[in-house]
Formats: C-alpha cells, structure tokens, sequence
C-alpha cells in the first residue's frame, strides 16, 4: 500500500547496422508531404517512453494516421547508439527523440539539421549538447534534471535518512558526460558532510560484477545512483544486491524505489517524457529547437520506501517522512 504524505503535485518547467534491432518499417520521409504523416525517431524504446506517446496521442498524434513512429535499438552501448542515431539520420526522420546524454550526443553526432528532443539530461552545456539553456542554438533541445546541481541536496537526504553514514559509492557512466559531471560535484561535496566517496563505474553491462564484487569488498554505508539509461536497465539487479547485503541506496527515480530502493530525490520520469512530446509537437508545428530553451525542473520529488527502511534495519526519522512527497508502507 503507498501512502501519500504532504503530496506536492510537479508543477511545471521553466522555459516553457550490426546489433541493431529495426522493431518497426521506417517510411520515407515524402510521406509526410503527401499524407501530413510526421515520422518520430526514438532510440531504445522501454516502458519509460509510454507516458511520451500517450502525450502525443493527448495531442491528436495517431500512430499510423498522422505519425509513425521509427524505433532503434542499442541498449545504452556506446558504438551501438551511434549506428542507431545515424540510422534514423538516413531515413530521414522529422524529429528524434533520445533519452539520456549519451544517445543525445549520438544523435548530435548524426546530425546536424533533423530536430533532436533530448529528456533528462543532467547537464546539456557540460555535455556539449547546447552553448545555454536559455539558448541552445544548433538543433537540439529538450529538458535537464540538474544532476550536479542538486548532488548537495541529495548528499544531505542521504544524512538526515541515515546519520551514521560515512562511506558512499556513486555508481556512475563514464561515457555519460552529465553522469561525470555529477561525479566531479560528488568529490567536492561529500566531504562537506564528513563522507568518503567510493568510485563505481559501469560502462557495459559486463562491468556490473565487478561493481558488485567491488562492493562487497569496499563495504560502503550506502549507495548514490544516476538514472543512466544503460544502467537503469540493470538497476533491478543492482537493488536486489543492496537489499542482499543491507546497503541504502539513493536514486533519481521514483521507479527505482517503487522496485524496491530505500529512496530517491529528484524529477518525475513521466514527466520528463511528457515534456519531451510537447518539444515533439512544437516542432512538428513549425518550431526550431535553437528557439526552444532547455526546460528545466522547479520541483523535485522525495520518495521513501518504509518496507526496505525496515528490511535495512533503518529507522528513518520523523521529520525527514514529513518531507516526503510520497512514503510507501
């Protein structure tokens, strides 16, 4: 049962092929002239993207009508993601849309004149993706979840949450340059609150056993997660690991504490989808990316999973529950 404890709605944003999988037909781009058919590039499609498309059907996008959506796979893998974005480039698509700084980058790689739409970046102008949020220029946009600047916000959760914490691992993307600059924050701060920070770094989905033979061994009081897709693809393992060994965990997602994780501290994922669908649209109508800024959050959420809580042999204080957008029983 999920009880709702001073439940703050997200109120809004600020500034407005080897090893490849082909799921659907990719038409010519002529069709659209001719049958006012727009043509949506997605890579990696996942249950993530639902809340995209039903935004786009909110919009009257019909799949198969009006719209046609043309799906790449490359789960996460940085070469595959590459030859995916550069697949729906010599289509052509109208538009692409990528979730996560490395398919974004792939994207940007691929082209330089289709409309890319990138959700939850952490940090576009680090990534290189734009010159400015207010003004991305070239011909990407979409919105930022602020990774690095909220790691002093989330480093304190973790602290009211579980006092005696002193040694954190940060599971982190290397090839992700949002993820590197969250890390880079990470070593500045952690020491503000007296915690020594343990480096975990996941490329491929091969390094995730030394990631766990390297927790085992280091023993860290909890662990700091991104929401990386590559990694988020194997995060049910990951908290299966650290309900096994009584490990806390932090994440970015609500998801990922639905599924079982002590907490999370940040940005609505439907809701970043759903902002994605309406960059989608405003461009489909006529809008330049360069002309649309990176919409950026306002509110977060804070998420508390009382029964891992008690698995983890955690009392979570009363004040920090107080706090909580959402504690689940």
């Amino acid at each position: 049962m999920t009880s709702l404890i001073g439940r703050r709605k997200f109120i809004g944003w600020l500034g407005g092929a080897a090893g490849l999988t082909l799921l659907r037909p990719l038409p010519a781009r002529a069709q659209r002239a001719a049958g006012n058919i727009a043509h949506v590039g997605i890579i990696d499609d996942s249950p993530n993207w639902e809340p995209f498309r039903q935004q786009l059907h909110e919009l009257h996008y019909i799949e198969g009508r009006n719209v046609i959506f043309a799906y790449q796979r490359a789960d996460g893998v940085a070469d595959r993601l590459d030859a995916a974005a550069m697949a729906l480039a010599q289509v052509p698509v109208d538009v692409i849309a990528v979730f996560g700084t490395p398919a974004a980058r792939a994207a940007q790689r691929a082209t330089k004149t289709i409309p890319i739409v990138a959700m939850s970046i952490g940090d576009p102008v680090a990534a290189g993706l734009v010159t400015s949020l207010a003004h991305p220029d070239g011909n990407i946009t979409g919105n930022t979840i602020l990774g690095a600047e909220i790691v002093t916000k989330r480093l304190q959760l973790l602290k009211d949450a579980v006092p005696a914490v002193a040694r954190v691992a940060f599971l982190w993307n290397p090839d992700n340059a949002s993820s590197a600059a969250i890390f880079a924050e990470m070593q500045k701060s952690a020491p503000l609150f007296h915690m020594t920070l343990v480096s975990l770094p996941a490329r491929t989905a091969e390094d995730f056993d030394r990631v766990f033979a390297q927790l085992v061994s280091d023993r860290p009081d909890a662990l700091l997660a991104t929401n990386d897709p590559l990694h988020q693809a194997h995060m049910a393992a990951v908290i299966d690991f650290l309900l096994q060994h009584r490990i806390a965990g932090l994440f970015q997602v609500r998801e990922n504490v639905l599924d079982g994780g002590l907490m999370s501290y940040g940005v609505s994922f439907p809701d970043l989808f759903r902002e994605g669908a309406l960059y989608v649209d405003k461009i489909l109508h006529g809008a330049k990316p360069s002309d649309l800024p990176i919409a950026q959050p306002v509110t977060f959420e804070l998420i508390v999973n009382m029964k891992t809580a008690k698995a983890l042999g955690l009392e979570i204080p009363t004040a920090l529950l107080a706090r909580a957008d959402e504690v689940i029983e």
